[in-house]
């Protein structure tokens, strides 16, 4: 199916403070995962918030997505993850046809959307790019992240699983594998292998997929030319 498939363009972060930036590369994780052709556009900061990007996402954001092979620009990763995954996963690869399997993965990529990103991107911005420094911001948003990792650390032990639904890798686990590559970045000196075990070997079982691997080196790439 892939090789009659037209490539993809993914709409992904240029600038240096943006490119490490989570949402492109979990994107582009799912095209590699299942093996679609894409091309990635690396739009500079400004870029984004002008036409003619924002007639792709009026919000100003990426990523953003056109696919030539349904004629559909879309945003914001999670509706750009479920899209991918109910368009191209028909073998269900990734996913699961039916509940509750198939409902609970969404219950996870919903859970890494509204707990996951804001709570880590909170931190970044008060701990890096905020005009001042506020002791307080940075102690809520770095106990959040611990108990946003609690809770992943907390499923797996009590399910004995080794992903997030059922018994295989899910895009739902796949979702938080950029944000959780910074954990070391934003919560320095955070013991995870002690405190967390459980969500230490689920990140150590995903970062190690060849899908993944291979985004993480062209995110550390293009962060190092940046």
């Amino acid at each position: 199916m892939a090789d009659q498939l037209k490539p993809i363009t993914l709409h992904s972060h240029a600038s240096p403070s943006q490119v490490q930036g989570p949402n492109p590369w979990k994107i582009a994780i799912l095209f590699e995962e299942l093996k679609l052709p894409y091309t990635t556009v690396f739009k500079a900061f400004e870029d984004v918030k002008k036409e003619p990007f924002i007639s792709l996402n009026p919000n100003g954001r990426v990523p953003a997505i056109e696919d030539p092979n349904t004629g559909i620009t879309l945003a914001e990763s999670g509706a750009i993850a479920q899209y991918l995954i109910e368009t191209y996963d028909k073998s269900h690869t990734l996913s699961y046809p039916s509940s509750p399997e198939k409902f609970q993965a969404y219950q996870w990529l919903h859970f890494q959307m509204s707990g996951q990103g804001p709570y880590f991107g909170q931190k970044a911005w008060f701990s890096n790019f905020h005009p001042e420094k506020l002791p307080s911001a940075e102690a809520r948003y770095e106990n959040e992240i611990k108990r946003v990792l609690g809770v992943i650390d907390s499923h797996l032990k009590k399910t004995g699983r080794e992903y997030l639904v059922g018994d295989k890798c899910t895009y739902a686990d796949l979702a938080w594998v950029p944000w959780d590559t910074a954990v070391g970045w934003l919560v320095p000196g955070l013991d995870v292998q002690k405190e967390f075990p459980a969500y230490a070997k689920w990140n150590e079982r995903l970062t190690s997929r060849p899908a993944v691997k291979k985004v993480l080196e062209e995110k550390a790439k293009k962060m190092r030319a940046a």
